[in-house]
């Protein structure tokens, strides 16, 4: 395919012709809502192998400046989408060499082994059965490593835990089957890893495991300060842009089926129920819709967005950005591979150089890594420790590249995950975190289970926190999987002892927490003494979460700024914004894009709120405390949850309203669990009762 190389045009003249609304600069930082140009911004590549038109998404010739490559147009061509990976796979070395006869001897074995526990009588009770699986399949794991995956997928079709197709594209070697093999190989399968395995694989198989008692003898290597009180802010503010799940999709096809039934929508390859690929109920629009990932029409017109809504500008620009992970689309396994990652990874990163004129501060998510959600300890054995060494590897040298951060921090972010710590240019020392570590995807992290702390990721924070105290630095913590809320996406223990360092470094060292993930606009409380008694008083430090770019699913797209005090680091102030993704369908795309729009201040909507006071956690506790009382200001905060989607479901019932509160003073996966569940989300129906 010729590429077609693109003339660099300026984007600023694009940006002053849709300023057309006053600012009102008593409530809104910028113009209260911008229309996107319906032309495309072609400076945002060099080069492409595809034109933009309004019939399809371009195809951008990216260039890999780490990899020194090219990435091919059958990369992200959504008529050629690959479903085979051919990446490295990774298997824990054998304790023992045998012939392959041996090894298919012993394979056939299991399955007779495993039939029996199943189907008989001599393991009684659901987790016993599972577990008593698991003994026997690690078995093989330890003699025969390479013969695991076809044997899982043997028996997942065997006994119907998936459909036959769900159960090859899951458990093959070359989608999730080798982690599963390593695993096996290396966890306590008849213990408390085991119970962990057997309640991930289905809630009936065993109970999920309760949080295990912390001992925090010695863990931290100094006792909390009698002093330890935020310092005064200093009187000036900053602007700070907070953005996370873009989740870029450059396999999106216009006019390609909306509406599908399962996975991420607006792809030629998937279709509606009852309907075959190719037929279409609800065409796919140019910007996106609400069952579908970030096409680069949209992702586009949310940066070209952000400088108008924001009043910033070139010589007014962010102090920094804040970035909490999520880069790439939610595709089946079987059609992700690192090339698709570090593709996104080079994509991604490129338009925020090009629009974004402040540092910017990323973390990675569950997301940017293949296969997806997976990330291993240094400490398994052999080059287990090191498989996934090729991303952080990539991911540094690019922030490296775009000037976010310098050679040593790069080097300390290859070292431990992508996370780094950085004391950026106002004295605000910046520690990001990779909490694959505590997800419960992460299927590595079912090795080991009793230690909070296998990775070493939260001694790093511990040791980088100790010398921001005892040099005086202010601290904002970075990830992307939430740690709490209702509890359904981490893991208890990892969590719990999150939990603990935050009180340890609070409030004088740690001023916010930061989080994407869950696509949604959400807060958490962390209180003193594990949120024992959850009173202003106690209230401590807030986690963000904030919305994300992708609609993904029945959602707005939106992100957010902070009005931040260079002296505390505490925020005064957060505007949100966002998209109405339901006009989509309605635009005429030769004349407009799409509109971005200011949806709300923090400050100004929930609560009367002393003027010189930031909204911090005891800000956050009085808005819970004010929702006890009117569950009007509850069904607000539900609102907002969703972007002002039209998909939200109503928060209108006192059961809603206190799981809602719930979740806000949750800040950990065992507090999150002691909630009323099916509440959590608003991308589908409320499910009351639900685990």
């Amino acid at each position: 395919m010729l590429l077609i190389t693109m003339r660099y045009i300026n984007v600023v003249p694009l940006l002053t012709s849709a300023l057309t609304q006053a600012q009102n600069t008593n409530l809104i930082p910028g113009i209260s809502a911008y229309t996107v140009s319906a032309e495309f911004p072609t400076s945002a590549f060099p080069s492409y192998y595809e034109r933009p038109v309004a019939t399809q998404e371009p195809q951008p010739a990216l260039y890999d400046p780490v990899l020194n490559i090219t990435f091919p147009l059958n990369l992200t061509n959504p008529d050629t989408i690959p479903t085979v990976d051919n990446d490295p796979i990774y298997y824990p070395q054998p304790i023992a060499k045998i012939s392959n006869a041996s090894a298919e001897a012993l394979v056939k074995s299991a399955i007779v082994n495993i039939t029996e526990i199943i189907t008989g009588s001599s393991v009684t009770g659901n987790c016993s059965k599972c577990t008593a699986s698991l003994s026997v399949a690690k078995i093989v794991a330890q003699y025969a490593p390479e013969s695991v995956p076809d044997m899982l997928v043997t028996l997942c079709e065997k006994f119907q835990f998936s459909s036959n197709a769900t159960c090859k594209s899951t458990y093959e070697a070359t989608s999730y089957g080798a982690v599963y093999t390593q695993v096996l190989a290396l966890a306590d399968v008849s213990g408390l890893d085991g119970q962990y395995i057997c309640n991930d694989l289905s809630s009936t198989f065993c109970k999920a495991p309760t949080v295990s008692p912390l001992n925090t003898t010695n863990l931290f290597p100094k006792p909390k300060p009698a002093n330890a009180f935020a310092p005064p802010p200093s009187g000036k503010r900053v602007k700070v842009l907070h953005l996370s799940d873009f989740h870029l999709d450059p396999r999106y096809s216009v006019a390609s089926e909306a509406n599908c039934t399962a996975g991420v929508c607006c792809r030629t390859n998937v279709h509606a129920t009852g309907l075959s690929v190719g037929q279409v109920t609800l065409p796919a629009p140019l910007y996106g819709a609400y069952k579908c990932d970030t096409p680069y029409y949209l992702g586009l017109s949310a940066l070209q967005a952000i400088a108008p809504l924001t009043g910033t500008h070139e010589d007014s620009s962010f102090a920094w950005t804040v970035y909490t992970g999520d880069l790439v689309s939610h595709d089946p396994q079987n059609q992700l591979s690192r090339a698709y990652t570090e593709y996104a990874e080079v994509s991604t990163y490129t338009m925020f150089k090009e629009y974004i004129g402040s540092p910017v501060f990323p973390v990675l998510g569950n997301h940017d890594t293949n296969p997806e959600a997976i990330d291993a300890p240094h400490n398994l054995p052999g080059d287990l420790g090191q498989q996934f060494s090729w991303n952080y590897d990539h991911v540094s040298a690019l922030w490296q590249q775009n000037g976010w951060i310098n050679s040593t921090t790069a080097g300390e972010a290859r070292l431990h995950y992508g996370a780094y710590s950085v004391l950026n240019q106002y004295g605000l020392r910046i520690i990001t975190l990779n909490t694959d570590f505590w997800y419960r995807s992460n299927y590595l992290n079912y090795i080991n289970t009793a230690n909070p702390d296998v990775s070493g990721m939260l001694a790093f924070l511990i040791q980088e926190l100790q010398s921001a105290e005892d040099t005086g630095e202010r601290v904002w913590i970075l990830g992307h999987v939430l740690p709490g809320w209702d509890g359904s996406n981490p893991l208890p223990n990892p969590t719990d002892l999150f939990y603990q360092i935050i009180d340890r470094y609070s409030p004088h060292v740690i001023a916010n927490v930061f989080f994407g993930h869950t696509h949604e606009d959400q807060v958490m409380i962390y209180y003193a003494n594990n949120g024992t008694v959850q009173t202003s008083d106690n209230a401590l430090t807030t986690g963000w979460i904030c919305p994300s770019v992708t609609p993904l699913t029945n959602l707005n797209s939106g992100f957010r700024m902070y009005e931040v005090d260079t002296g505390s680091f505490e925020i005064y102030e957060a505007y949100t914004f966002y998209s109405a993704v339901s006009s989509f369908p309605d635009l005429n795309v030769s004349d407009t894009g799409p509109a971005y729009q200011f949806e709300y201040s923090t400050r100004e909507v929930y609560i009367d709120w002393p003027e010189n006071e930031p909204l911090d956690a005891k800000y956050w506790h009085a808005v819970t405390e004010a929702m006890l009382t009117n569950i009007s200001i509850v069904e607000q905060f539900n609102t907002y949850q969703g972007k002002k989607s039209v998909k939200t479901p109503a928060c209108n019932t006192t059961a809603c309203q206190d799981a809602k509160i719930c979740y806000m003073r949750s800040g950990s996966e065992p507090l999150g669990r002691q909630c009323p569940q099916g509440y959590g989300s608003v991308q589908s129906a409320f499910t009351p009762g639900s685990s």
